[in-house]
């Protein structure tokens, strides 16, 4: 690896500190920013201003739901979330400020005319590191939330699953890196060339550029859309997904009576504001679970693209002094703190 010299600065008890750029501002370049500002001197580029407007991480509703992906994704990508969900306390603990982190499991529900699409989700749930689903009835649904009492038949609790507040995480984690003095350059598009940024030399670059980095590299776009929710007649202790036709559709309560409705998956590029259609199936299978919903307030509805290859799988790449994190596509809370723990390994 090329070191520039002249920016490297020595330490005592033989650790190096160096000066790193991270490029990107969403989730994994906040991650990133958090655990080298700890031991290093940290530059963040972000091409957009400091409320990341175009951030997937910002939209998403930060489920970590190894067990429930391990339907759609590789086993290594679930082991992967259950190492993640291992590392979030202590990345939360470390904050300033209330982040609400939960571990109560996910419930999973299916009405009477989408039964076959449970089964099947059942049967494709692959079982990982000693963690598996635990089939129910309507009485154990009861048990496990109330308020779904008498509405469901069946359905399926995956106890390992959890979920954070990503909201009040990226709020956190930018006063934690000021706090740090770490300097955050926004609207300022950057090029990596030659191990530099825009000719200024550093002693690594995190590149965390998500879509922005699709001239360099095979990405494309999965737009997804969501809706935050304030519900005071719904209490809801646990995200609870239910089965649709077109997806797995899901309801995350964070605090403060607020619910996260989400997501769609929709191939496209556009990352215009959320369609009608979208919009409609999203409050409709929320009121379809629980009727509470249907006097609650709509915050807001938000539309992103998730950044993803085209075998949907993430990477850690490197070349040089740089060193890339991207793809994390609909895995971002469940994947991104043992992605970054992987880049963050490779400095020596």
């Amino acid at each position: 690896m090329r070191v520039n010299s002249h920016l490297l600065i020595t330490a005592f008890g033989g650790f190096m500190f160096y000066n790193i750029a991270v490029v990107g501002f969403g989730l994994a370049g906040r991650l990133a920013a958090l655990e080298l500002s700890k031991l290093h001197h940290v530059t963040v580029f972000e091409a957009d201003d400091e409320q990341t407007p175009n951030s997937a991480g910002k939209v998403a509703a930060a489920m970590l739901a190894p067990l429930a992906e391990s339907v759609l994704c590789e086993a290594d990508l679930a082991l992967m979330g259950l190492d993640s969900m291992k590392r979030w306390p202590e990345i939360v603990s470390e904050l300033e400020g209330d982040v609400f982190f939960q571990q109560q499991g996910t419930l999973v529900v299916a009405h009477q005319q989408d039964k076959g699409d449970l089964q099947s989700f059942t049967q494709r749930i692959k079982p990982i590191a000693g963690h598996s689903a635990q089939a129910l009835n309507a009485q154990q649904i009861a048990q496990l939330e109330p308020e779904l009492a008498n509405r469901f038949n069946q359905g399926l609790f995956l106890p390992c699953e959890g979920q954070i507040d990503n909201q009040a995480f990226y709020k956190a984690s930018f006063t934690m890196l000021n706090k740090r003095k770490v300097k955050c350059v926004f609207n300022q598009r950057v090029t990596i060339k030659n191990g530099e940024i825009n000719n200024r030399p550093f002693d690594y670059i995190i590149d965390c550029r998500g879509l922005g980095a699709k001239s360099d590299k095979p990405l494309r776009g999965v737009r997804g859309e969501v809706a935050r929710l304030y519900a005071p007649e719904v209490n809801l202790t646990r995200p609870v997904r239910l089965m649709h036709p077109r997806y797995p559709i899901y309801i995350a309560p964070k605090p403060n009576h607020e619910y996260v409705i989400g997501a769609t998956e929709i191939e496209s590029q556009d990352s215009g504001a959320a369609t009608v259609r979208s919009t409609l199936e999203l409050l409709s299978a929320a009121y379809t679970v629980h009727s509470g919903f249907a006097e609650a307030r709509l915050l807001n509805i938000q539309a992103g693209l998730r950044p993803a290859f085209s075998d949907n799988h993430p990477e850690v790449s490197q070349v040089g002094n740089v060193i890339s994190i991207n793809g994390l596509y609909r895995h971002g809370y469940m994947l991104a703190p043992a992605l970054v723990a992987q880049a963050v390994s490779r400095i020596e």
